[in-house]
């Protein structure tokens, strides 16, 4: 129920305010529409009244230059106007008074011909005649002409013709250019822009009419109209909640509101102040400001002819204009959505107030009902709920209802019931299922044991394996150097020294005369002497040899030494390791198989402090990565072949990274993500255990083992990533 007066409530108002707005709406625009006609015959009616000013100068101004072309100019003009030191021709200053008689300025570039002073004398006189009459309304009325020079009637700026400089040019001012031929075809009258005066400080705009005599430009009348009184009005008379501005058809903006033309500034042009930076100008408002007015005026220009109010959907407004006859500025009044809607949200309030208060005596009515018959029912089944949550299935509702919530309660009944009953065979089923998971736990342990204790035993067979490498590589070392020494032996031929001394021996009576007359006797001591020198050599190199017998023997037991270090397993597991020592291990393990493969090692070990870790273990997976890569350079040319040992810490105190890299048969992305499963190898004679166990003892020492590769033929990287107990080692890095 009372959802249904609810509604009628709502759509009772809705009708009634679109009803109110609409009148409303209808009502605002007409009086817009009404006002701006108003207002723009109010304020056209100053520059009509200055065109038709100009008609009767234009008339008079023909009238004297025609006469004066028929006349002397010279008298005339010199008891009126002087050449002044500076160059200018000027009223004469004695006696001259700007608030009563025309000023008179020919800057000093303008050459004084018969036709200039004709025409300025022309010009004076009717200037002189109708000024003081135009004051009332005009602040100024001049003749220019198209050299150059100025006659005008300004009382308030009486001293300024005296006081300009002599270099002044009107040849650049817009009332001049928009007056010459080429500009205005048409030869009408044309207004300017609108400027502030610098005198002043006043806005004013020009009416500019050009004369033409016999075809040729002779002069360009002027009058300049205040406007300050026009913004004034513009801006303060305006319907309430609506504005006023007044506009250029090229978007010059002659008032406005929240534009101030400030001085100084110049006018504002909307379409130049649109794309402008917000900050640039104090006078061209904000961005989001400045395009809205663009938008306002796009829509005035784009109006049809004769149409004079306009929705504007997009700024929620409403838009009524008239051109002002004579300049052909649009006067626009803007009236925002809001203000109507305003007004007729206050008319429909009454009938929402209305509606509410038979709304709320509906719901009192309602809650009462539903309190009694629905509330308290429902707070029963919230507490036999709680109790069910709790474990108590004891509960009691009112089954014998016959209408909803009766049968809600029977099918409580039924549901406790049922819950109770899969709650015990749940309990019963748990029971099970803990025994089962807890078997199967010290399966999965037994079977982790185990298959750590296998990744042991392989990694302590490949260690064996290369250390076999490097005693058979050495003691094969060993051998060729006692084989040379031997033939070294062999070939000392010291029967010929038993020779030399048995034939001494036997001339020893004679021993002089032997060595000095024999021939064999003056042979044996030069022989004996190239003898001694020969034993001497030949002792230096088998010393030099059994020397190498020696390195190599201590070698081997180096490499025993290793081996039978790292097979032993300590019961304190942890210790601090010296990763840059431990690389140098596994690669001199790998000795014998990289060798033997022509693989060039490159290592580059940072200084890094020592890790809290299990040796044998980092040592197991660095003979493995290294291995590894040592099968998958076999595709690479020997020269080729190349191997890369890293140690770094990026941040200190962070992990440890050891990569090894090589320059090999790489791999390819889709078994990126199965190099470390279990059975998984890319060899024919690989197990496929090594990098799987591996990663598990990479994990075990609470690090991880990663992989990376670009593809087939581009090589892999395997770093190892260990983290850091920092404890200062020195020693520089490895090269």
């Amino acid at each position: 129920m009372g959802v249904r007066i609810a509604v009628i409530i709502a759509l009772s108002t809705l009708f009634s305010y679109l009803h109110i707005f609409n009148s409303f709406r209808k009502e605002a625009l007409l009086q817009m529409e009404q006002s701006v006609r108003e207002r723009s015959q109010r304020e056209q009616a100053i520059f009509l009244l200055a065109e038709d000013n100009h008609t009767v100068l234009k008339k008079a101004l023909e009238e004297r230059i025609r006469f004066w072309n028929t006349q002397d100019p010279a008298p005339r003009f010199d008891s009126l106007f002087v050449r002044l030191p500076d160059g200018s021709t000027r009223n004469i200053p004695q006696g001259f008074d700007g608030t009563k008689v025309p000023g008179v300025i020919v800057p000093r570039d303008v050459p004084l011909t018969d036709s200039v002073r004709r025409r300025i004398l022309a010009a004076y006189e009717v200037v002189s005649q109708y000024g003081p009459a135009f004051e009332v309304r005009f602040t100024n009325t001049g003749v220019l002409l198209p050299e150059g020079v100025l006659v005008g009637y300004w009382p308030e700026g009486a001293t300024w013709f005296q006081d300009v400089e002599a270099s002044f040019s009107f040849l650049p001012m817009e009332y001049l250019t928009r007056s010459l031929p080429e500009n205005n075809p048409r030869r009408e009258p044309v207004w300017t822009g609108i400027f502030e005066d610098t005198t002043s400080k006043t806005w004013m705009v020009t009416l500019a009419t050009p004369l033409d005599i016999d075809g040729q430009h002779a002069a360009t009348l002027t009058h300049d109209v205040l406007l300050d009184e026009l913004m004034l009005r513009t801006i303060g008379d305006h319907l309430p909640g609506a504005y006023n501005f007044l506009v250029r058809d090229d978007g010059q903006l002659i008032a406005h509101p929240t534009v101030k033309m400030e001085s100084g500034m110049g006018p504002y042009t909307i379409p130049a102040a649109l794309g402008l930076p917000e900050g640039t100008a104090a006078n061209e408002g904000t961005p989001e400001q400045r395009a809205h007015l663009s938008g306002v005026f796009e829509r005035v220009k784009s109006r049809q002819p004769g149409q004079r109010v306009l929705e504007v959907p997009e700024f929620g407004e409403y838009i009524a204009m008239e051109r002002l006859k004579g300049p052909g500025w649009t006067f626009v009044t803007v009236l925002p959505e809001h203000i109507v809607a305003s007004a007729a949200i206050e008319a429909s309030r009454y009938v929402l107030v209305f509606g509410l208060v038979s709304l709320l005596l509906e719901l009192g009515i309602m809650s009462w009902v539903l309190r009694l018959q629905i509330t308290r029912p429902l707070l029963t089944f919230t507490q036999a709920s709680h109790k069910l949550e709790q474990g108590d299935f004891d509960v009691t509702l009112d089954i014998w209802r016959e209408d909803e919530l009766g049968q809600l309660a029977r099918a409580f009944h039924q549901m406790a019931g049922e819950i109770q009953r899969r709650e015990e065979a749940l309990r019963q089923a748990n029971e099970g299922l803990e025994q089962r998971v807890e078997e199967r736990t010290q399966e999965l342990k037994e079977a982790h044991r185990k298959l750590v204790e296998t990744a042991l035993q392989v990694g302590r067979a490949e260690i064996a394996t290369n250390v076999l490498h490097n005693v058979g590589n050495v003691l094969s070392s060993v051998l060729i150097s006692v084989m040379l020494a031997k033939e070294r032996l062999t070939g000392l031929k010291l029967e010929n020294v038993e020779r030399v001394a048995s034939l001494l021996e036997e001339h020893q009576a004679d021993l002089s005369a032997f060595i000095r007359g024999d021939r064999r006797g003056q042979t044996a001591l030069p022989f004996l002497n190239q003898l001694g020198k020969n034993l001497q050599s030949e002792r230096k190199e088998i010393q030099l040899l059994l020397n190498d017998v020696t390195r190599h023997t201590e070698h081997i037991g180096a490499i025993v030494n290793l081996q039978q270090r790292y097979a032993r397993t300590s019961h304190h597991l942890n210790e601090q390791v010296d990763l840059r020592a431990l690389v140098d291990d596994a690669l001199r393990i790998n000795q014998a198989a990289l060798g033997r493969h022509r693989v060039k090692v490159e290592r580059i070990l940072s200084d890094i402090p020592s890790v809290l870790t299990e040796k044998h273990k980092v040592l197991l997976i660095l003979v493995n990565l290294i291995s590894n890569a040592k099968y998958a350079l076999d595709a690479v040319p020997e020269e080729e072949r190349r191997l890369i040992v890293r140690i770094e810490q990026q941040v200190p105190g962070g992990q440890v990274h050891i990569e090894v890299k090589d320059n090999g048969v790489g791999i390819a992305p889709e078994l990126l993500t199965r190099i470390f499963q279990h059975g998984f190898t890319t060899r024919q004679e690989g197990h496929g255990f090594g990098l799987h166990s591996s990663a598990l003892a990479a994990q075990e020492l609470g690090g991880s083992l990663r992989v990376h590769s670009n593809g087939p033929g581009q090589g892999a990287s395997f770093i190892l990533e260990l983290p850091a107990n920092a404890e200062p080692q020195g020693g520089q890095p490895h090269a």
